[in-house]
């Protein structure tokens, strides 16, 4: 995703990432990465939970999920994948121009 953010911004998105990790793991995870979005440490994964991406066989890690909201925060589309599957950044691009 790092790669394809200023495409995401350009397209008018703004990319945040939600992980399970406590909040060190998360900020050594965005600095050994160098990510440069957001990525939120969702340790109670109340977010998580909220958004239907606890993983079904660990129920302590989130599975690879993609939303797009719109300006109301309505959920306008997503994606709901297995561990290890990623929705293409050129599939997510295809979506948001389609708002």
């Amino acid at each position: 995703m790092q790669q394809n953010y200023a495409d995401i911004q350009a397209a008018g998105a703004e990319l945040i990432a939600i992980s399970s990790d406590n909040v060190g793991d998360t900020e050594r995870t965005v600095q050994n990465s160098g990510l440069k979005f957001p990525v939120l440490a969702d340790t109670d994964r109340e977010a998580i939970a909220a958004y239907n991406v606890v993983d079904a066989v660990n129920k302590r890690i989130a599975r690879p999920a993609t939303y797009i909201l719109g300006q109301n925060g309505v959920v306008a589309w997503k994606s709901l994948n297995t561990v290890g599957v990623r929705v293409p950044t050129a599939q997510i691009l295809a979506e948001l121009g389609k708002r």
